[in-house]
């Protein structure tokens, strides 16, 4: 992997990371549906500015049952379960929990082509589920009917993910860009009635209002944009592998902004969660793993 391509891995890494801790931040006072709105919003906003400054006009209408597919799959619907997740679990878990997108993918494959799943897969499913339940019993989380809910909130965020992942391999074939931008206006569109069923609880401070700006503008406009430039640069596959790294960041910026505890529970989940990530992708096999190398 060129070295190019290694840094925007790691610095979209980073800002999806951080998008959980923004997240956590402004969740309570705000509300899911409110700060899903804004989110999106701005990410429209931004994205939209970008095509006038490019000239890259958008055929919105044309490809409207597609964007709103895609918006409600890969954004609106994720976005609104771990915001609603937030209010109760923290950032570092939660990124965690993103983690499982792949495994979540796997299952819909298996289940969409009817195939029998590998030794590899099973394994790895078991150690997801070990993860999540040490996540669970960690000191940070009270296991009671809210954290549950939590916890099932952000499972359904990341099997919607791996569902939008596989709507879009039987997609029209749009460029990343209008993909991006199109999904971005129909989102907006999809979560504006919900502001009036969840309206806003409090008036958020200008701390709160600065990270959903960069939640709208970075970690999701931007980071679609460089998302779909390692997908252009090194393949979808390579591309996918920032969902490893994700948790790592989420774990750092939950510390040091929210101050919350690493503890030995905190990396014991997210170890079995990334392991069974990668035996469930075929990152690593078991045959590799118990592999003897003879001299």
């Amino acid at each position: 992997m060129p070295i190019h391509s290694l840094l925007r891995l790691f610095f979209l890494a980073a800002i999806w990371g951080a998008s959980f801790l923004f997240m956590r931040m402004a969740a309570s006072s705000l509300g899911p549906a409110v700060l899903i709105e804004l989110r999106v919003g701005f990410a429209a906003l931004t994205l939209c500015a970008f095509a006038v400054y490019f000239n890259k006009k958008l055929a919105f209408f044309t490809y409207k049952k597609h964007f709103f597919i895609t918006g409600a799959l890969n954004s609106a619907i994720p976005f609104l379960l771990f915001a609603f997740a937030a209010q109760t679990i923290n950032a570092s878990t939660l990124a965690i929990l993103n983690s499982t997108t792949p495994i979540w993918g796997a299952i819909v494959g298996i289940i969409w082509s009817k195939s029998t799943p590998s030794k590899s897969m099973i394994l790895g499913l078991l150690l997801g589920l070990i993860g999540v339940a040490i996540l669970v019993r960690q000191n940070s989380l009270t296991i009671n009917t809210a954290t549950v809910t939590a916890i099932i909130a952000s499972r359904c965020a990341s099997l919607s993910y791996a569902i939008a992942s596989h709507y879009t391999k039987h997609a029209p074939k749009l460029s990343a860009f209008d993909n991006a931008h199109g999904s971005m206006w129909a989102a907006s569109m999809l979560v504006l009635p919900l502001i009036f069923v969840m309206p806003i609880r409090e008036m958020p401070s200008q701390t709160v209002m600065a990270g959903v700006i960069a939640l709208g503008i970075v970690c999701t406009a931007v980071a679609y944009i460089l998302f779909f430039r390692l997908i252009d640069e090194i393949g979808p596959t390579s591309a996918l592998t920032v969902t490893f790294l994700i948790p790592l960041f989420g774990i750092i910026w939950g510390n040091l902004i929210l101050d919350e505890e690493i503890g030995p529970n905190t990396l014991l989940g997210a170890l079995c969660v990334i392991a069974g990530t990668m035996l469930v992708t075929g990152f690593i096999r078991i045959k590799s793993l118990f592999k003897r190398h003879t001299l």
